[in-house]
């Protein structure tokens, strides 16, 4: 009989015997392949950490104990034990479970993320709340190896091990990049660990040794000493026990009798500990335990090679167009150089890693950290590009501000990912680049309207000198088919290009709202209504000698952008016209101040109005207020 379908709540897995939790991870495993077959999602990390899923609510009083998921993509087996089962099929769909974790979907997601590191900082806010209210329950925070590389998480680690509080930090280790695999010795060393007579001895030898009369003083010292040179041979966990925690493990992460042994024995202590588990990425997926390969996967493929079933051929991705492109433009220049934060694959970058390892750098997940090396890099003559999803950038501003831009540093930056990303939902939606970058001084702010140019607008960016210059692109296919690097030649600087010419509303469109726009002009003219539309590819600086003609010709003037109006675009050249030509009516049409819950990108721009029709229907409207005006 199955078990899955029986478990409505951690409850429910605490009455089950250890042999059960094992047919219940198998269940859960083939039920996680199967849905993400049709939903798409990040599949990778949540087959990795089945069993330390299981083991954490079955030894943790869930929902009053505390369970903080770093990131959120090890979530999904979290969301099969705690009541979702029977949602999991509209998992990234609008309506349905968030790709993360989320805490208005459920009381069991003590803390949303959807960017890495935070766990350890949010669960050792949750102690200190607990212990100021003083409730009694556990805090544990699940952080991948991944995420250690970020200063928050170390920020968090420095915090946590010297405040004396009860929480526990869970290392899912899924790389093998801190310790060996898991053997014998490191078995018998986390049995004789978490073992409660050991610890209490251990503790009462400690006290034993700082109480020692005058005499004995030394020779307590010396064997504090040793105690601890033996520890840093035999064991990979000096680095946390040096931070503050007592340190458990390596734990093999799928072996459910270690996993249950050590939780419980941890649960009963109260001071800072660390549990270090082992797993692996991807395990049990049917096309092979690839753990970089299966980190997430389109709806729609064959869990038996991870190949998209239905797969459409088409005009390229602009990521795929960036990563050619930027090959090509590193086998011209030999002063450029890449930066990237733990996604090769993600960004497009990975090409040119391979082509010029030595001039590719992967920080892993450290954007702040990244963007100061690539203003470091700078500084000796290298163009670096800084290529990161724009909502992952937002993490490194006040590296942008202070290190690239006040020392005008000529680093670019590639955000990729920007405006709306469908069904990754709220925590990765690139919606705020344009403000963020319009307020850095000597900042230069573009977007392309198609995949030519943005090899244009990456051939200007490496040719800037005075300052750093940005870019943004889509997560979409490009409506062209571009040509090779080498035949496009840089956009000119502070240009815009007038693509239709009206003589009833000017439209301003930025990037991806170009070709909508002049979609809705044709659709206008039919009719009687003359629209001009221009591409307002360089953001700031703008092209005024071409928005002085505009305001000349036109009445009315509307701005339409794929991000929020809230000092976005709009309101940075509203502010503009308004000085320049008070009398002309400006309108912004864009993403509201709200947020954007998961959908595909394709209803996300028509629930916005940024599709055709809605730009049409803003125009319209601009033209009736007027009417009614005059």
């Amino acid at each position: 009989m199955s078990l899955l379908p029986g478990i409505a709540s951690p409850a429910d897995v605490r009455r089950l015997s250890r042999d059960d939790l094992r047919l219940l991870a198998q269940e859960m495993r083939e039920r996680l392949i199967d849905v993400c077959s049709r939903t798409g999602g990040h599949i990778g990390a949540g087959l990795g950490v089945v069993e330390l899923t299981i083991a954490l609510h079955a030894v943790f009083d869930t929902p009053n104990d505390q369970i903080v998921w770093d990131v959120g993509h090890q979530g999904y087996p979290h969301k099969l034990l705690t009541g979702r089962n029977d949602q999991l099929e509209t998992l990234r769909q609008e309506g349905g479970l968030s790709g993360f974790l989320k805490r208005t979907e459920s009381e069991y997601d003590t803390f949303g993320a959807g960017h890495a590191a935070t766990a350890i900082s949010a669960a050792l806010g949750m102690a200190a709340g607990r212990d100021v209210m003083g409730e009694q329950f556990k805090v544990a925070a699940v952080i991948g190896d991944g995420s250690l590389g970020s200063g928050l998480a170390y920020e968090g680690l420095n915090n946590a091990g010297h405040s004396d509080r009860d929480i526990i930090v869970v290392l899912n280790d899924n790389e093998m990049s801190i310790a060996p695999n898991v053997g014998a010795m490191h078995k018998y060393l986390t049995s004789i660990q978490r073992n409660p007579l050991y610890n209490r001895l251990r503790s009462r030898i400690g006290e034993i040794v700082d109480q020692a009369p005058g005499p004995f003083q030394s020779a307590g010292t010396l064997l504090r000493k040793w105690e601890e040179s033996v520890k840093s041979f035999l064991t990979p966990g000096v680095l946390f026990e040096e931070l503050g925690f007592r340190y458990f493990g390596p734990i093999d992460g799928h072996d459910i009798d270690a996993l249950l042994d050590t939780f419980s024995a941890v649960r009963g202590m109260n001071t800072p500990r660390l549990v270090h588990v082992i797993t692996q990425k991807g395990r049990g997926f049917p096309a092979g335990d690839h753990g970089e390969k299966w980190h997430a996967l389109p709806p729609g493929h064959d869990p038996a090679t991870g190949k998209v079933l239905n797969a459409t051929s088409g005009n390229p991705a602009y990521t795929a167009v960036y990563g050619k492109g930027l090959a090509e433009l590193g086998a011209e220049r030999k002063d450029v150089a890449v930066i990237t934060a733990a996604m090769p694959g993600g960004t497009g970058t990975a090409a040119f890693a391979k082509a010029f390892p030595e001039r590719f750098f992967d920080v892993g997940i450290a954007e702040g950290h990244g963007v100061t090396f690539a203003a470091g890099l700078a500084t000796r003559g290298v163009r670096p590009i800084v290529t990161i999803y724009s909502t992952f950038l937002q993490r490194g501003y006040d590296n942008i501000i202070h290190d690239a831009a006040l020392q005008k540093l000529p680093v670019v930056f590639a955000m990729d990912r920007a405006g709306l990303v469908g069904e990754d939902g709220e925590t990765h939606m690139g919606l705020y680049d344009i403000p963020y970058m319009l307020t850095v001084p000597n900042m230069t702010v573009t977007a392309p309207r198609n995949g030519t140019e943005l090899l244009g607008l990456l051939r200007a960016a490496v040719e800037h000198e005075d300052g750093p210059f940005c870019f943004r692109y889509p997560r979409d296919v490009t409506p062209d088919e571009p040509p090779a690097f080498a035949d496009v030649p840089a956009v000119p600087y502070a240009t815009w290009e007038v693509l239709r010419r009206g003589r009833d509303v000017a439209i301003l469109s930025v990037g991806t709202m170009v070709e909508p726009s002049m979609a809705a002009a044709t659709q206008l003219a039919s009719e009687g209504l003359d629209v001009t539309v221009v591409n307002c590819r360089y953001i700031k600086p703008y092209d005024a000698a071409t928005l002085d003609a505009i305001l000349a010709e036109h009445s009315q003037v509307l701005m339409v952008e794929e991000g929020v109006v809230t000092n976005g675009f709009g309101a940075y050249m509203s502010a503009i016209v308004q000085r320049l030509a008070p009398q002309v009516r400006t309108a912004v049409h864009g993403v509201p101040d709200r947020i954007i819950y998961a959908a595909p990108r394709k209803k996300q721009l028509a629930m916005l109005g940024l599709d055709p029709a809605g730009i049409a229907d803003r125009v319209r409207a601009l033209r009736d207020q007027e009417a009614f005006a005059g």
